[in-house]
């Protein structure tokens, strides 16, 4: 039984982009403007620094009743009591992840083409990360941007809820809530921003708009 989340607007977190500011405000303030989940992504933070950081946002966050995951680190989502973890292609496997987290945690899984979908422990995983999608957003080294067809097709193949990500912004909601993603992976529009809560509002209303269209259809 898959563990469901509120994918509509998914932040994940940028340090190079947050820089000057508390991490926790920054966060807050999305969520304030409309980020239904959050993820901590530090890659070149030390496991201790990361644990910190996650373990201040779980707290920061327990009030609001947004979810807490922890890019790549399964060890520090079980330590600081976040709600689970999000896992690239080349990360942890699901299957390692899921005996450090147990039954009842969320494990995200990054999908960066079409054909990784075949290779995917439906009984592990809760949701696919799919992208990039528009651009390779703040991750250089990503994988060459699939499209809005390449998500639609990912999708099709699914047999679990998916989110896009990579170059999110509030334009691309329309496309590619049409494609049957249930939310977008936000990382530049929001953190990048000097109004966090206004940027998550925008992409929250068009990510709304658009699943609304969706389902009148």
């Amino acid at each position: 039984m898959a563990r469901l989340l509120d994918l509509r607007v998914y932040f994940v977190t940028d340090a190079k982009l947050t820089a000057g500011r508390r991490l926790v405000d920054v966060v807050l303030a999305a969520v304030q403007g409309g980020a239904t989940l959050v993820q901590l992504r530090d890659p070149d933070a030390k496991a201790g620094r990361l644990l910190e950081e996650a373990r201040a946002l779980v707290a920061a966050l327990e009030p609001t009743g947004v979810p807490l995951i922890v890019n790549d680190r399964p060890d520090v989502a079980l330590a600081a009591g976040a709600a689970g973890v999000h896992l690239g292609q080349y990360d942890l496997p699901p299957a390692a992840a899921r005996a450090i987290l147990g039954p009842r945690a969320v494990i995200g899984l990054s999908i960066t083409h079409p054909d990784e979908i075949g290779a995917v422990p439906w009984d592990l995983v809760d949701h696919l990360g799919v992208g990039p999608v528009v651009s390779k957003g703040v991750k250089p080294d990503a994988a060459e941007p699939m499209g809005f067809d390449g998500l639609a097709q990912c999708v099709r193949m699914s047999r679990l809820p998916v989110v896009a990500i990579g170059g999110m912004s509030a334009p691309a909601a329309e496309p590619c809530i049409r494609a049957g993603a249930e939310g977008l992976a936000v990382v530049a529009a929001i953190a990048g921003s000097p109004d966090p809560r206004a940027a998550a509002r925008e992409i929250r209303l068009a990510v709304d708009t658009a699943l609304g269209s969706r389902r009148a259809s």
